[in-house]
């Protein structure tokens, strides 16, 4: 769980401009928008250098956390390389009874529509609800998967991808199937709290009659410039969560995250998989371990994600180095040797999870944990793999427990004029 890092991408683009007019304040929203790129650096999927845009000067200026924009259109779809946010909110939608391929596809259009407006910092296209007309973008994205169980009911059984097969079981699931799986799957992020909610009652609001909720989960993360300088985050067991990431400089980090061009099937090309985990911490029995202790179950010190080989966060884990009684440094079970991706043939993902807390039991038990997405151009050679080896002897696993699961196909970024899986549903 904590040996990868997150990425961010940046890219330079302006925020458009929504025709709205002055609201009560005096202020338009879009004198507000236009400070976006003259106050902050503006998010895009695509790697690339960070640069500011021209605008007039309003009389309220946003701050960089509010201007940072995601674009919509694109070679990927957003929120999978940029940095992790603040807020996301997970959900699943299963198509009504009688919603078949064409209701399936409206939804979809709908869905981009306004994901598209809103990253862009502008109200939803109808019926907006003005919680976030005070805040420019705060780096929102939205993205979209299809379930195993969504091509059977639109017809397109021939189109699901092998790659799509259900996971296999796993020791340490304890999985409730009332918040697994689903039709529709989509991911909202952003880096402010209202932001996040707004776009998830516009999503829910345009599913309409088509497609009901089957399940939706909250998470958080530190927020952007909380710490003196860019660090990989901690999660709640106060572990650097992140480490060893696959990050879009690496040579093959598009072999291994995302689907080719020529890949199969054709709808399915720069897109990528993603596997989504509620995995609860057990904290109290965590938090009862010494700090020695809870290092050598992950195999990093927990104060600056060090190996305990040595060296700092980046050094290579020396995984034969020996203590002066012979035996291991970073113990043969320890999480952080288990998952590297060359002991696990080459087995990679890239995790971008957001943290939860869902209040406490009865016994004040926190419920409490990490929502694992991690991404990858094949889950039968990311995460399954990485997984079935942790089944086996992970001395993290006495202090997790996975309680629901899902496997989603995303297609890749929608061009413009597009809407997200319009190649498969109008193939």
């Amino acid at each position: 769980m904590p040996d990868q890092s997150i990425p961010q991408a940046r890219t330079a683009a302006e925020v458009s401009e929504p025709a709205e007019s002055a609201g009560s304040h005096g202020i338009s929203r879009r004198a507000l928008l236009g400070t976006a790129g003259a106050t902050g650096l503006v998010l895009g999927a695509a790697g690339g250098a960070a640069g500011y845009a021209a605008a007039p000067a309003p009389a309220t200026p946003l701050t960089s956390v509010g201007s940072d924009r995601a674009m919509f259109h694109g070679k990927h779809q957003p929120g999978i390389t940029e940095g992790l946010q603040a807020r996301g909110h997970l959900v699943a939608f299963d198509l009504a009874a009688g919603a078949g391929r064409k209701e399936a596809a409206a939804l979809l259009r709908r869905w981009s529509t306004t994901a598209e407006r809103l990253m862009a910092g502008e109200a939803a296209p109808h019926d907006d609800t003005d919680v976030a007309r005070d805040a420019g973008p705060c780096s929102l994205t939205l993205t979209f998967g299809f379930g195993h169980s969504f091509f059977g009911r639109t017809g397109l059984d021939k189109e699901r991808p092998s790659a799509l097969d259900p996971l296999p079981d796993f020791s340490s699931d304890h999985l409730d199937k009332t918040r697994s799986d689903g039709d529709l799957w989509v991911q909202i992020g952003a880096n402010d709290a209202l932001v996040a909610f707004h776009a998830l009652r516009a999503i829910q609001k345009d599913a309409g009659g088509a497609a009901r909720l089957r399940w939706q989960m909250n998470g958080f993360n530190r927020t952007p410039g909380a710490t003196a300088h860019p660090m990989t985050a901690r999660n709640l067991m106060g572990q650097l969560d992140g480490t060893r990431n696959p990050k879009p400089a690496d040579p093959d980090f598009n072999r291994r995250i995302f689907v080719p061009a020529s890949g199969e099937p054709a709808w399915m090309a720069n897109g990528s998989y993603a596997v989504v985990r509620r995995i609860r911490m057990l904290l109290d029995d965590w938090e009862k371990l010494s700090v020695p202790a809870q290092e050598a179950v992950i195999g990093r010190r927990k104060s600056n994600g060090a190996p305990l080989s040595g060296g700092d966060e980046t050094t290579p884990m020396d995984l034969e180095k020996t203590d002066a009684k012979g035996e291991y440094v970073v113990p043969l079970n320890a999480h952080a040797r288990i998952t590297r991706p060359d002991k696990n043939g080459g087995a990679a993902m890239l995790r971008r999870p957001f943290s939860y807390h869902d209040g406490f039991d009865a016994d004040g038990t926190p419920d409490a944990g990490l929502l694992f997405v991690c991404w990858q151009a094949d889950p039968l050679r990311g995460f399954v793999p990485v997984q079935r080896k942790l089944d086996r002897g992970d001395a993290l696993s006495q202090f997790i427990r996975h309680e629901a699961s899902g496997l989603f196909a995303v297609p890749g970024g929608a061009a413009e004029g597009e809407y997200v899986g319009q190649r498969l549903l109008e193939a």
